[in-house]
């Protein structure tokens, strides 16, 4: 099926030109764009959309997410500031414990509506929430819930294997062995990992975290993933160095280079307690950082400084962090954040990072941390997933002379008007298309009383 987007006031490709297109259309073909142009013509096309005062932008990527922990949002007994990482994890593991495949599918519903309803087509969520309430189909579930909604899925199967009585904050009922967790690694790549061009869903093999698993889950989690050709990811530089001291003798990242856990199929969650040595050996080894600036905030934790990290060549994404430490799936609003966040040390940092080369981290550069070369931005080729803003709202007079720039800027972090993954729309004007939400949102309400508020004293 042919659509043609007709009239586009601006296009901002994020491509290697940073092309941005005034007056141009967009035609597509199946999940392809096979052209940009100005007046292309609608002959052949089985679907035109009027796109007259529509900025357009590529689908932003999500490099991080926990979509299991939506479930416990807005919950003040359990809130993130004015604690260490460990501290927190004590506090809210007793909470996650809980979690069973309903939640799973529910919370991975309700974080994916508001990544798509905010521009997000592409999501990784680091699944590690495998309780004896949930059983091991929970990525199972997942698929299922992005199935529904349209969106472009990786996920990332994560475990914890260490018990507490050996020095990590795992409860009992959260943890796996180190066999129990390749072996459904393997079955669900074998079910579900797709390579192919414009693919929507993809497998992640992604241990938890080096403090909370046995070296061996690590280990073995390597070999897998190099086996099945697929990208690993962990936790890393979080504030756990103090801990792999004392267990190691060696720093967090010294301590995956010695098994390998680096390279360009390797990416790390945070990175603020990395030192700028450790920061070079991550270039070099073409390892990405996802950055996550609310839990950052939150938390009180050193923000990352961009312009360095730019400058050492460092691969860096964006995520939205899970929402115990977010309480939003908003990958726009986490655009916005980062760019704040990197506007107040501009100073002492030679200048701020300018908003657009924050919209290429969280577009190109997420595609690029996935692996993947089919989507990120909109030029020829590449799959038809985009975003549009309407500029006729009157919030955005004057500032129509700047779209590259606009969306970290301006504070453009409401719905948008359209978002659209493999040329479908998923989203329009703030509202799913073909969902029920009503339906989908007591649905939710009613699992997350039933099975989490009504055992658990953090509510």
């Amino acid at each position: 099926m042919k659509k043609l987007i007709k009239n586009a006031q601006a296009i901002v490709t994020c491509d290697e030109k940073d092309t941005v297109y005034r007056d141009a259309d967009i035609l597509i073909d199946g999940q392809e764009i096979i052209e940009i142009g100005k007046n292309l013509s609608p002959d052949g096309a089985d679907e035109v959309i009027d796109a007259k005062n529509k900025f357009v932008y590529p689908g932003l990527v999500n490099t991080h997410h926990h979509f299991f922990q939506t479930f416990v949002r807005n919950t003040v007994k359990v809130d993130y500031p004015n604690m260490t990482v460990p501290q927190w994890l004590d506090h809210i593991y007793p909470v996650f414990k809980l979690i069973n495949q309903d939640v799973i599918y529910y919370s991975s519903l309700t974080a994916m509506a508001d990544l798509l309803k905010h521009g997000c087509t592409t999501a990784f969520d680091h699944q590690y929430c495998y309780t004896t309430n949930s059983g091991k189909e929970t990525v199972d579930r997942q698929m299922e819930a992005a199935e529904l909604l349209g969106i472009r899925y990786t996920a990332g199967r994560g475990t914890n294997t260490l018990p507490r009585s050996e020095g990590s904050t795992m409860p009992e009922e959260m943890l796996e062995t180190t066999d129990e967790f390749i072996k459904d690694c393997q079955r669900i790549i074998e079910t579900y990992h797709d390579p192919k061009k414009f693919s929507k869903r993809q497998i992640v093999v992604a241990p938890c975290q080096p403090m909370n698993c046995y070296k061996d889950t690590f280990v073995e989690s390597i070999k897998l993933a190099r086996s099945e050709n697929v990208h690993l990811h962990t936790h890393l530089g979080e504030g756990e160095n103090e801990v792999i001291q004392q267990r190691w003798g060696i720093r967090s990242l010294d301590w995956c280079e010695k098994i390998d856990f680096v390279g360009e199929d390797v990416w790390i969650a945070h990175g603020w307690e990395l030192q700028d040595d450790e920061l070079d050996r991550l270039a070099g080894y073409k390892t990405g950082i996802s950055h996550c600036p609310a839990p950052a905030v939150l938390g009180g934790f050193p923000i990352l400084n961009f312009n360095k990290l730019l400058d050492k060549g460092v691969l860096v994404s964006l995520g939205c962090d899970g929402s115990a430490t977010n309480d939003s799936s908003n990958l726009l609003d986490s655009l916005r954040m980062a760019y704040l966040m990197q506007a107040f040390y501009s100073k002492e940092r030679g200048g701020c990072v300018q908003p657009y080369e924050l919209l290429k981290m969280a577009t190109i550069n997420g595609a690029k941390t996935l692996g993947r070369t089919d989507i990120g931005s909109l030029e020829k080729g590449k799959a038809a997933d985009l975003f549009m803003i309407d500029t006729s709202n009157l919030e955005f007079t004057g500032m129509w002379h700047d779209p590259a720039n606009l969306l970290a800027r301006g504070g453009v972090t409401g719905p948008t008007w359209m978002t659209m993954v493999g040329g479908d729309v998923v989203s329009k004007e703030g509202h799913l298309v073909g969902i029920d939400e009503e339906k989908l949102a007591y649905e939710g309400e009613k699992v997350c009383t039933n099975v989490l508020r009504n055992h658990c004293d953090a509510f």
